[in-house]
């Protein structure tokens, strides 16, 4: 009976021989590598921003509207060429404004309001994991969202020059104003409190909906106000796409050198000033 209860404890106790139980299933306190948390908690963002019905209005819905209503209405004056070739280009750069500012900063600052990013801020993942999360679940919305807008475009009519050089640059603007976008919403939602950034980031919507070459060129605006509105990222991200898309040049040095400014200010004051609570 001795015999028989020490050969079953060795089994039990011994996966194979020559192995180390303690070994097998020692706990690792370590975090893991800041690129698999970034990833897990864009994977969560993006899963939160397709569940929000308000969120995909402002992002989906608003711009078809307005491209679809505009394209088929002559209301506004958009000069020479085609009404859906000039706006497009314009709604695009409405809808990665819708993303990844307006949506981004009511749902980071009502997150922050309910707590959710006090929780957050126990966890190893630092601000700037947050920011590059939110971004990259951004991206991916604005993928949808292109989609669907140029389907949409296209049946409307919309010819685009599409070359791997215009491809390209339409993609090379689109990926700083998105990083300068998302670091001002962050900036506003960890700063303001969840009401004041809701009402703030209508606001600015609104604004550089009209102001920001949008629905038609800023060249038609007088001299001063053009110069004026060409420091805003919205209106650097449209006439760089109208330019792409419709003519057929490259988006100009000075276009990038707007997003890459608005990026690396706003990136930088909101990792130093944004609050988890």
């Amino acid at each position: 009976m001795t015999e028989h209860t020490s050969t079953t404890t060795s089994s039990a106790g011994s996966g194979a021989p020559g192995t180390d139980d303690t070994a097998l299933f020692r706990p690792d306190p370590e975090a893991a590598p800041l690129w698999r948390m970034v990833l897990a908690q864009a994977g969560m963002e993006l899963r939160i921003m397709l569940r929000h019905g308000e969120q995909l209005l402002l992002t989906m819905v608003i711009p078809v509207l307005l491209l679809v209503g505009f394209t088929v209405t002559p209301v506004l004056d958009m000069g020479e060429g085609a009404r859906v070739d000039v706006l497009t280009p314009g709604v695009l750069a409405l809808a990665v404004m819708s993303t990844a500012f307006t949506g981004l900063a009511i749902g980071t600052g009502f997150e922050r309001r309910y707590g959710v990013l006090k929780r957050l801020g126990a966890t190893p993942l630092s601000r700037f994991g947050l920011l590059a999360a939110k971004t990259l679940a951004v991206l991916a919305i604005q993928a949808i969202q292109a989609v669907v807008l140029c389907t949409v475009a296209l049946a409307l009519g919309w010819s685009p020059v599409l070359t791997p050089a215009t491809v390209a640059g339409a993609l090379a603007l689109v990926l700083p104003a998105t990083a300068a976008f998302s670091s001002l919403a962050l900036l506003m939602a960890g700063t303001l409190r969840a009401e004041a950034t809701l009402a703030g980031a209508n606001l600015v919507y609104v604004l550089l909906l009209g102001l920001g070459g949008v629905l038609f060129p800023t060249s038609t605006f007088p001299g001063p106000m053009e110069q004026a509105v060409a420091a805003l990222p919205i209106t650097a991200l449209s006439s760089g796409l109208r330019s792409t898309l419709v003519e057929g040049s490259l988006p100009s040095l000075g276009a990038f050198a707007v997003l890459a400014v608005w990026a690396a200010v706003c990136a930088l004051l909101a990792a130093r000033l944004f609050r988890w609570e």
